[in-house]
């Protein structure tokens, strides 16, 4: 990255401005903003999110926030109530308090003698969801968004229930925000009031997983803030992104196909990171993208901003199989709208070991109408299958892609192209229609599609799951009937890909995924019936124009990083055991940030998460999953540590969480809660 500051604004900082709400509640700001803004005021920017800004957040911010601010931009970051230094209790993800305080902001910021009362929301995850959500509120002073790694589909396409099964992310993410938002305000921002705030957040908050466990179908919990239930609501611009190796792959072409309002779409091959820090790389000059979108949103500027096509996406070249890589070598495209009249979806039959011919399934009469009854193909999949799966969102730290699929399909029906004679490139969402029966009443199908070279290694490539007790309806599942024929389609996450001629293309099907994704009550067998099961590729022919420049990004810029040293160094793991003694199999992930100190507050902060998945043989029911969080801050004699605890286990019938909270000031422990529940599982 290359760090600039020779900006066209001077700038000024205020590092805690409170906010106050109308019930009392005052939330915490960090304001970059134009000197000149005194006297000639400026639209405001806001990033509106619960991950501490003083110090969590505070070297990320440091980069882009000064930026934008010096190309003429008010920009606050704001800690949502209960978290960093703002009060309050932060109960739950994207509660109508969370979205109304957000309302709040904007109007408060509009009304700022520095603000000329046009405003914008920018984020990334919570940030970008937040931004969204409000958006659909209409907000007056609300003129665009600029979002990236979101969904609008909080249960279908978020952590938590990918194809109505459970994912193990719905506890490592709970297990994330239960260390976040049991956190202490700084005493230096908000005086001696810190205890009282604390213990607060101490009293009031318990493990979020249990009211995620406590809502398995899609109802009204879910459809609230979930744009896509009404995508009329929003009517401001959207500048959408986000990564191929990231969760949220799929939001970004479902904005552009649902919105009616001025919208482009940029999806790289990242993790979840701002594409101007993006790993794998390329990262781009997504700041100067930023600019160009405020000037023309926010300030007029008639900057062909619009121009081009609405989507630019990174189609990748086959690679190795890699828990992470440094670069994904590639090329930029663009498609004119989404729908791209690019892309043809193109339908292959599954035969034995085999995937079919493929055919235009928008061309007349060639529509594949394979008859029923072909030959039924069976697997029933040991839990070993997914210990190499990756995470479902890569955060690229420690490596976190999907390894070799090889050990994988061992369990899984394997279906092959021939060697490839031309390139074949994809770009969208594939999908897998099924006609099957299973032996279970609850039964799921992991379907993977891989590129496989000559070698024989294979690089995944895109996945999707699906309960096939969800297959008709998230909102009211139905059990199976054992031994009765179904069709079920299980989409696949989006994805650009190349491949090259020589390799194959594989679909492997599987009825465990774990531990990406918590396993049926009961291992249950698989039959799948040729002809009538079937591949569809949305196909992107590779003698169509690229409509974009080879380099159409500039280098990844920002303002110089805030100072800070590295006081213990950090520690990343990410191990698969397996003990062929008493069969247990166990994936150990260590995040330890270490110990940094922030030099200009003088503060020390430390975050260790630890997270296991274990299981034994293939007892479906001895299956879990546990997190721990250990975060720490100390300035001379304030030293405090917050340790949470997460465990989920089950058995045919029932999901239990234990979980404990103990909280300390210098080794002395101040607060202590356990929970001890029981949820029930709903044909999950």
């Amino acid at each position: 990255m290359r760090y600039v500051t020779n900006l066209p604004y001077e700038t000024k900082e205020e590092e805690h401005v409170t906010i106050p709400m109308s019930d009392g509640v005052r939330l915490s700001a960090h304001i970059w903003r134009p000197t000149s803004s005194d006297q000639e005021p400026v639209p405001a920017v806001l990033e509106y999110i619960p991950y501490r800004k003083r110090d969590l957040t505070a070297v990320r911010d440091s980069i882009h926030h000064p930026y934008l601010a010096g190309h003429g931009y008010a920009c606050v970051r704001v800690d949502l109530r209960g978290t960093g230094d703002s009060e309050g209790v932060l109960r739950d993800e994207y509660l109508e308090r969370e979205q109304a305080d957000a309302e709040e902001v904007l109007a408060w910021l509009a009304e700022q003698p520095w603000c000329d009362g046009g405003t914008g929301m920018m984020g990334i995850s919570w940030g970008a969801f937040a931004a969204l959500q409000v958006a659909a509120r209409r907000p007056p002073s609300l003129k665009a968004i600029a979002i990236a790694s979101f969904t609008d589909d909080r249960h279908s396409d978020d952590m938590h229930y990918m194809g109505g099964a459970l994912l193990s992310d719905n506890l490592a993410e709970a297990g994330t925000m239960f260390a976040y938002g049991t956190c202490p305000p700084d005493p230096a921002v908000v005086g001696d009031r810190w205890r009282e705030m604390w213990h607060e957040r101490l009293e009031n908050t318990e493990p979020w997983v249990l009211e995620w466990l406590r809502h398995q179908r899609r109802d009204d919990y879910w459809r609230h803030a979930s744009v896509c239930e009404d995508y009329t609501g929003v009517q401001c611009p959207v500048l959408a992104s986000s990564g191929w190796a990231d969760g949220y792959s799929n939001a970004v072409t479902r904005l552009l196909g649902n919105l009616d309002v001025p919208r482009k779409g940029l999806i790289g091959p990242w993790s979840h990171k701002f594409p101007h820090l993006g790993e794998p790389g390329p990262a781009i000059g997504y700041l100067q993208e930023l600019v160009r979108w405020w000037d023309h949103w926010l300030k007029g500027v008639d900057n062909g901003v619009m121009d081009g096509p609405m989507l630019q996406a990174w189609m990748q070249d086959s690679v190795p199989p890699s828990t992470s890589y440094e670069e994904r070598p590639g090329r930029w495209v663009g498609e004119p709208d989404w729908p791209s009249p690019h892309i043809r979806p193109v339908t292959h039959p599954l035969t034995r070991h085999t995937i079919g011919p493929g055919q235009d399934a928008t061309a007349k009469d060639t529509t594949v109408t394979a008859p029923e009854g072909g030959a039924a193909m069976t697997v029933r999949s040991p839990l070993s299958v997914g210990q190499f799966a990756g995470k479902w969102a890569s955060y690229n730290a420690p490596p976190d892609l999907p390894y070799d699929q090889r050990e994988e399909d061992g369990g899984s029906l394997v279906f092959d192209t021939e060697p490839l004679t031309e390139p074949v490139e994809i770009l969208g969402s594939p999908s897998v229609e099924l006609d099957l029966s299973v032996s279970e009443p609850v039964a799921m199908v992991a379907a993977r599609l891989s590129d496989v070279s000559p070698d024989g290694a294979a690089t995944r490539v895109s996945y999707g799951i699906l309960n096939l007790t969800r297959r008709d309806s998230t909102e009211d599942p139905e059990p199976l009937e054992p031994g009765q024929r179904y069709r079920a389609t299980i989409p696949l996450n989006g994805v650009a890909q190349a491949f090259p001629p020589g390799h194959r293309i594989r679909l492997s099907l599987s009825t465990s995924y774990w531990p990406l994704a918590w396993p049926a009550p009961k291992p249950a067998l698989l039959s799948v019936h040729e002809h009538s099961s079937t591949l569809t590729l949305p196909v992107r022919p590779v003698e169509e124009p690229d409509e974009v420049p080879s380099s159409p990004f500039g280098e990844p810029e920002g303002t110089p990083p805030l100072a800070m040293t590295q006081v213990t160094p950090p520690e990343e793991r990410w191990e698969v055991k397996r003990d062929l003694i008493d069969y247990r199999s166990e994936l150990d992930i260590v995040k330890d940030r270490g110990t940094v100190r922030f030099e200009d507050i003088g503060l020390e902060s430390g975050r260790r998460a630890h997270e296991r998945y274990t299981a034994v043989a293939d007892d479906f029911t001895s299956v879990g999953g546990e997190t721990t969080w250990t975060m720490r801050f100390a300035r001379d004699d304030w030293d405090v540590r917050v340790v949470t605890r997460t465990r989920l286990t089950c058995d045919e019938t029932d999901f239990f969480v234990d979980a404990t909270l103990d909280a300390y000031e210098s080794d002395r422990r101040v607060f202590s809660r356990t929970w001890n529940e029981k949820v029930p599982r709903d044909l999950l």
